[in-house]
């Protein structure tokens, strides 16, 4: 039995995380050595040290998850005390949060800190998954199977916005919107969510104007449509620099010249322009590659899985890493105003390497159960029909 269940295991997915989150490792030593020493005035191997301590408590993690059956999620006494403690995490925020960047969105432990909008990703999806599951008989009963998990997504959205981290809030959104157009309903109940969502949204954003169409935030706008004569334009500008100084192999790990004080959030925000300078197109790609491998493979085994709650797990576990790579990659990049957030598996940040692992163990164990129902309970079944 536990033969056939580790090789049913899916390694060449494990191994890729694995790579990548390595990879990061040493970006994030080689685009941080001089942050580190000249604005936090510490050992030049500071952030890479931390975040050595982050990968070996997510590699824990992620395989505890794997390991862990992802059905057994499905427990009300598993699923409610996780979207309670997500909510309390956000509340908490306002009166425990240490506020970075204009945002309360940090909770400091010692030398650590902790995110918890970071987790409320990965609950949305565990939550959301699991009740349309469970709904599948009535998923299209617009007030019995549609409407009541929504209370939850609206409540997380609206906490996260709050702090404010309108970024965050916006990739829960689409993440959920991408479970929800997955999840069997039908188009007609998907246009009414679409035309409540805009009936709820428009006052919120009214009431909210000042903290959302703030200067900075409206100076984002504007470096992204002219980041050359816009004073909000810096950091683009010193992107595009990186991005185009590179070349085919780049300038060597390292030698990147816009970390040495002009690139800001070099090891966070604008790791992949970092990436991009020192190793050139071939990083760049190997770096897209091993992510576009991730998420389409977490869009097959959701497309293999028969068990609906597996299936949508899947999905929205592959949608979130997908997601978030895109807004990433399209901001420093001229595509989409910057939004702050961090490349998965690569970047700095415990916060986002934990989830990103706890989110993997759970797709590698929705894929290891996969393989097993194909590969030896269609043996066994075959036999006994013989």
């Amino acid at each position: 039995m536990v033969k056939k269940i580790l090789k049913s295991y899916d390694y060449t997915l494990i191994i890729t995380v694995l790579i990548l989150s390595i990879f990061g490792l040493v970006m994030v030593f080689s685009a941080s050595m001089v942050t580190a020493v000249q604005i936090n005035h510490v050992e030049s191997d500071y952030f890479f040290n931390k975040q050595r301590h982050h990968l070996v408590i997510s590699a824990v993690a992620f395989c505890i998850m794997a390991i862990f059956p992802y059905k057994a999620m499905l427990s009300n006494k598993i699923l409610v005390p996780m979207v309670f403690l997500s909510l309390g995490g956000l509340l908490a925020l306002f009166v425990f949060g240490q506020a970075t960047n204009n945002a309360q969105s940090w909770f400091e432990l010692g030398t650590r800190s902790l995110q918890p909008s970071e987790f409320v990703k990965l609950t949305v999806i565990i939550y959301l998954s699991a009740v349309y599951a469970k709904k599948q008989s009535y998923i299209n009963e617009f007030n019995k199977g549609v409407v009541p998990p929504l209370a939850y997504l609206f409540l997380a959205c609206v906490l996260v916005a709050l702090e404010p981290d309108f970024g965050s809030a916006a990739i829960i959104f689409a993440i959920a919107a991408t479970i929800i157009f997955t999840s069997g309903m039908n188009y007609k109940n998907i246009f009414k969510l679409g035309l409540i969502g805009i009936v709820i949204v428009t006052p919120i954003v009214l009431v909210m104007k000042d903290k959302i169409f703030t200067k900075v935030r409206m100076g984002r706008i504007e470096a992204f449509q002219d980041p050359f004569s816009s004073e909000f334009g810096y950091q683009l500008v010193n992107s595009y620099l990186a991005l185009g100084a590179g070349g085919l192999k780049g300038l060597g790990l390292g030698n990147s010249v816009q970390k040495l004080g002009y690139l800001p959030e070099a090891h966070t925000d604008f790791i992949m322009a970092v990436i991009a300078e020192e190793l050139g197109i071939l990083g760049v790609c190997f770096v897209l590659l091993s992510l576009g491998y991730i998420v389409l493979r977490g869009v097959f085994i959701g497309l293999k899985c028969k068990d609906p709650f597996g299936s949508l797990l899947a999905i929205g576990i592959s949608s979130m890493i997908g997601i978030q790579s895109f807004i990433n990659l399209a901001g420093i990049s001229g595509v989409i105003p910057l939004t702050g957030v961090t490349l998965p598996f690569v970047s700095y940040g415990g916060s986002s390497l934990l989830q990103l692992a706890l989110a993997m163990g759970i797709l590698v164990n929705v894929s290891m159960f996969v393989n097993y129902e194909e590969k030896y309970k269609k043996k066994e079944s075959d036999s006994q029909t013989v």
